[in-house]
């Protein structure tokens, strides 16, 4: 072997092998992280992915997904050029065409339908990811439809609307001054890989640390204490444990009455909630939950963080989430030092410490219009604090086309495995006069699209990206876009200047859009692209500690509302509440199900077609107690059947000591085994409309095959 031949193996970049080292981020998860990468280019392909060192983000870290990154671009089935539907919907048959065509056709169907039945008869939705959702959001109200909607419907909103109803302002734990922790659903080890260093370094200058979590993860490992809980009765353990803080008088009454409304009615729905019953509907020892009352409330200051999906996926998640942020009132350990301190989001769901337009830019060609999206009137968090249609409502409205018909879809990133009932959505689809659906790869949603456009990845285009730490990055291309894909964003331009354009600044492209966006900071676009790294904003600063009491809560109020004043009005729950008809969660059946838990190699379904990323789990896997296992005579890879009232399938199971005996972990996304099929389309939060994906009561027997 030659000394080239060497180095070439070795993927050492330098102009003998040719190999060169460039700089863009990984999009594969949530914009809470979106690590810098390193990608080794060789001859315009991908050959190998590190960590960028000097990230002021993740500082050369990356997860398992993203050092995955190389594989992920590679795919199988990325999707190659636009196609026309020639088979049935759902049936995956298609022919390539070009562009031109693909536009021809989108531009002429749309144009028909907007002109018979009006624009609102179009709905617009994103999934993942998020980083084109400025554009695509201006593009639905330019081309006048009402019906823009995301998967923030089951996703990160009701995190958002349930800090707006309580504090007016969402707020982030300041770890850093925090004597305890609180993680509520935190799982950062599968979902948060950058908190784990944090964690490790606030435990190492002893902080305490409590974790709430249903399952025993590896963050459980580092806790001073867990409280292992049966999934879904979140509320009834914070009521239970203010109550105890309230009975030994414990609380902050001081901060209680300067700063808070409500707390009459707030107590006396605390007063449900002894131990007695606590332990009832938890499953949580009475002692434990004395003792996180302690902790909570005498070991302060104290901050948690509260993760969105694992509480607010269940028939009271919206309460629930309430029910726990009021402990920062109860203690006194909002907008102080140590506690939880108010943030305004900055750019693309993520705060930085300045204010953009995007807001603006965003909601400044929107119309008023004789309907109400997709979904009004149901739910009345949802009602109060969005502006999107609630997807959930989405198959119903276009089945039933009440109260006024949806004939056409525009999907970017849908997911057609996130919705509960999915064979109701699949029913739906067929309906449609015509459905277009933007992605990466070949997935069940695309098969029931009329046409189908190629997206490229983040590695194959520029994006604009902002981290807590106050930075700014805007990505160039590493390789050119692969096959005949086109970026999202570019896809979006295109389709403004046909269907939309009257809109100037719209159609001209997301450069100008972050350029309109960023205008009165001292970056822009130009500015970025010319850095190789993200760079630090020179607006950007921390939260101001204290100024919320000072100045007063973004509360009708003006205080932490204990009680709602908005949900009030609305009909809602205004106090945190935790209903009667749940104290026994799984219903009539003997399990608990739990769908959506985080899996180390995996996000949804994003990443079941990574080879070497499905082999750390080849198949879909029930993980069930070892008692449970035992009863039924189970071992590892034994077949059951799982039942609950919106179906049932059968899937092998993974006995195991990280779960409470009674209750089934399920993760969705695999397409042979559709987790979220065994959810109704109305197992829904009445407050949100958020799917309670993460408890429904089933049942579980041996099954043969």
């Amino acid at each position: 072997m030659t000394e080239l031949e060497k180095l070439r193996r070795a993927k050492i970049p330098c102009p003998e092998t040719g190999i060169t080292v460039k700089h863009t981020l990984c999009d594969i998860c949530t914009p809470e992280n979106h690590c810098g990468v390193d990608a080794y280019v060789l001859d315009g392909k991908v050959i190998k992915v590190e960590g960028t060192k000097e990230h002021p983000h993740n500082h050369g870290l990356l997860c398992t997904k993203g050092a995955a990154n190389r594989e992920y671009i590679y795919r199988a089935d990325r999707l190659k050029t636009p196609m026309r539907r020639v088979g049935r919907r759902g049936e995956g048959r298609f022919e390539p065409i070009t562009w031109e065509e693909a536009y021809d056709e989108i531009t002429a169907r749309l144009t028909k339908i907007k002109e018979s039945d009006g624009p609102d008869a179009v709905a617009v939705f994103s999934g993942y990811t998020k980083w084109y959702r400025g554009l695509l959001k201006r593009f639905a109200y330019s081309f006048g439809t009402i019906n823009y909607g995301t998967e923030s419907s089951v996703c990160f909103d009701a995190t958002m609307m349930a800090w707006l109803a309580t504090t007016g302002s969402f707020a982030v734990p300041d770890m850093a001054h925090a004597a305890t922790y609180i993680g509520w659903g935190y799982g950062p080890h599968y979902s948060s890989h950058l908190a784990v260093g944090e964690m490790q370094e606030f435990k190492a200058r002893g902080g305490k640390l409590l974790i709430v979590d249903p399952k025993i993860t590896p963050a459980v490992k580092m806790a001073d204490l867990h409280l292992q809980l049966k999934p879904g009765t979140d509320g009834a353990l914070a009521l239970g444990i203010a109550r105890v803080i309230f009975e030994n008088g414990w609380q902050d009454q001081d901060y209680l009455d300067r700063f808070t409304v409500g707390q009459e009615a707030y107590r006396r729905e605390c007063d449900k909630f002894n131990l007695g019953t606590v332990e009832q509907i938890t499953g949580v020892p009475r002692d434990k939950v004395v003792a996180a009352a302690e902790m909570i409330a005498k070991g302060g200051p104290a901050c948690m963080h509260q993760s969105a999906s694992p509480i607010t996926q269940h028939r009271n998640g919206y309460q629930n989430y309430r029910a726990i942020l009021a402990l920062l009132a109860v203690t006194g350990n909002y907008d102080r030092p140590g506690g939880n301190l108010p943030i305004v989001h900055s750019y693309n769901y993520q705060a930085a410490g300045f204010q953009t337009r995007e807001r603006e830019y965003t909601g400044a060609t929107r119309l008023q219009s004789i309907h109400t999206p997709i979904g009004a009137g149901r739910f009345p968090a949802w009602d109060l604090f969005q502006d999107e249609f609630q997807a959930v409502e989405l198959s119903q409205q276009i089945l039933e086309e009440k109260p006024y018909p949806i004939k056409a879809l525009l999907g970017f990133g849908m997911n057609l495995l996130m919705f509960p009932d999915t064979a109701k959505l699949c029913r739906a689809l067929e309906k449609l006069d015509f459905f277009l659906d933007v992605d990466l790869f070949s997935t069940p949603c695309t098969r029931y699209a009329d046409i189908v456009l190629p997206a490229c990845t983040s590695f194959e285009r520029g994006e604009m990206r902002v981290y807590p730490s106050g930075h700014a990055f805007f990505t160039k291309p590493v390789i050119d876009p692969l096959y005949d894909s086109r970026s999202d964003t570019d896809i979006i331009t295109d389709l403004a200047k046909r269907l939309a354009p009257q809109d100037e600044l719209l159609c001209r492209g997301y450069e100008a859009a972050v350029d309109y966006m960023f205008q009165d900071l001292s970056v822009s676009v130009d500015s970025l692209k010319a850095s190789e790294f993200p760079v630090l904003v020179p607006e950007a600063a921390p939260p101001q500690v204290g100024l919320t009491l000072a100045n007063g809560f973004p509360t009708p109020s003006g205080k932490f509302e204990l009680e709602s004043s908005l949900l009030a009005q609305k009909g809602a729950p205004a106090v945190p509440s935790y209903p009667e008809e749940l104290y026994h969660p799984q219903g009539n059946r003997k399990y608990i199900l739990s769908t959506g838990v985080r899996l180390p190699n995996t996000l949804h379904s994003r990443l079941h077609n990574v080879p070497v990323l499905r082999s750390l789990r080849p198949e879909p896997m029930a993980d069930i107690s070892m008692e449970d296992a035992a009863r039924l005579g189970l071992s590892r890879g034994d077949s059951v059947r799982l039942t609950t009232d919106g179906g049932s399938l059968c899937v092998k199971v993974n006995p195991t000591s990280a779960v409470l005996e009674g209750t089934i972990h399920l993760f969705h996304g695999y397409e042979e085994a559709n987790a979220n099929a065994l959810i109704p389309a109305d197992w829904l939060d009445p407050c949100t409309g958020f799917p309670a994906y993460k408890s429904i009561g089933c049942d579980m027997e041996p099954c043969a095959g």
